[in-house]
């Protein structure tokens, strides 16, 4: 009878047992790679009322910390210490990746959910994966079929002017406005995009976790985006051909938006729309449920196919090929202002179907749905903020 087999009826101490005694062992300690050759992706996980690290393998997690001791054990590996928190496992990815690397390597074909440490998928609950990122930062208006769309709708709320004459120069937006025709015109190398910062403490919250629509507000929108999750170190003036150098990784996360459900400002000394009150909405950044290294994402990150369904209908059906400004773009314009660090993230804008667009807009009872190809699926509820639960 095999190792494999026994783990399933003895348990932990076996394995380790009848592992340190097989033959051949000594090849498998000499050999066990420290290469990239299991895929694998990495979440903050609770299972058992413990918030842990995992590693995500197929349908199943492996809490990172029981796993790795273990293989210290069966393959008598150097000891190392391991965060617990996945902003310092970015931060400190450089030295440790080997490590994990070796961790999936020796799991890859593991004996089942009998292990204490492992866990199924799907009856674990995805947090967050960082909590909290020093920085947010997103792109405004990044696909081009997203930006006519909402310039067709009248961004910010204002009412859609006609479109000019045929053959007629572009039309210059008001002040403040938004020129969607601008859109065909952009110079990637020479024009900078548009940024806003969300704030991550206020803003982020788990996967599945509801967001709550304040009472009497009806324009929250739903805006899916690839999170690019920078790191394992800080990112300042970068040029745009090391600019993936700086990354760590690929995530999910929504940009809720309110589109303008309350008039606050009778008179302004700056018109135009408040991305403050827009953007800055609490719990308006679902986020996860996994981050996946970038040696391993299957495609390449500038063509991702991204779908948004609403109650099961898709409302969102682009690449992220259609993007304005590439990722290396975003990147070099947003470090050539300020630093970023291991585990801050970049939203790199949503494609067109988002509700202002529609003029559809969320509702208690509503749940979004945001998956991309090679990341996962990231589900948010939406209740009204009269059901949420009295603080304890």
């Amino acid at each position: 009878m095999g190792w494999r087999t026994c783990a399933l009826a003895v348990g932990v101490t076996a394995v380790v047992a009848l592992t340190l005694r097989s033959p051949g062992l000594e090849a498998t300690q000499a050999s066990l790679s420290d290469k990239p050759d299991t895929p694998f992706k990495l979440a903050t996980f609770e299972a058992d009322g413990r918030v842990r690290l995992g590693l995500v393998m197929g349908p199943r997690v492996l809490d990172l910390a029981g796993a790795h001791q273990h293989v210290v054990t069966a393959a008598r590996l150097k000891p190392m210490t391991l965060p617990t928190e996945m902003r310092a496992l970015i931060e400190q990815y450089a030295t440790l990746a080997p490590r994990l690397y070796q961790v999936a390597n020796f799991f890859r074909e593991w004996p089942g959910a009998a292990l204490p440490f492992v866990f199924d998928a799907d009856k674990v609950a995805f947090k967050a994966p960082i909590k909290y990122p020093w920085n947010l930062i997103a792109a405004s208006a990044n696909y081009k079929a997203q930006a006519d769309g909402m310039g067709a709708a009248g961004a910010g709320g204002a009412p859609a002017a006609p479109a000019p004459p045929a053959g007629a120069p572009p039309r210059a937006p008001a002040a403040g406005g938004f020129d969607a025709s601008a859109a065909s015109r952009v110079v990637p190398d020479r024009d900078a995009p548009i940024m806003f910062a969300k704030s991550p403490r206020s803003c982020i919250i788990d996967p599945n976790e509801p967001f709550y629509i304040v009472d009497g507000r009806g324009r929250t929108d739903y805006e899916g985006e690839l999170a690019v999750v920078m790191g394992p170190r800080p990112a300042y003036r970068v040029p745009r051909d090391r600019a993936l150098d700086y990354v760590f990784g690929y995530s999910i996360m929504q940009d809720l938006s309110d589109r303008g459900s309350e008039r606050l400002r009778e008179v302004t000394m700056f018109p135009g729309a408040n991305w403050f009150d827009g953007k800055s909405i609490d719990r308006a950044a679902p986020f996860g449920p996994v981050i996946v290294p970038k040696e391993f994402l299957p495609r390449l990150p500038s063509d991702l196919r991204l779908t948004t369904r609403l109650n099961g209908e898709i409302v969102q059906d682009a690449r992220t090929s259609h993007l304005i400004w590439s990722e290396p773009h975003l990147i070099a314009y947003v470090t050539s202002r300020m630093t970023l660090y291991p585990g801050d993230v970049i939203l790199t804008g949503t494609p067109a179907g988002t509700g202002m667009e529609r003029q559809k807009f969320l509702a208690p009872g509503d749940v979004v749905t945001v998956e991309i190809e090679g990341i996962g699926t990231l589900t948010t509820p939406f209740k009204a903020l009269s059901e949420k639960p009295a603080p304890r």
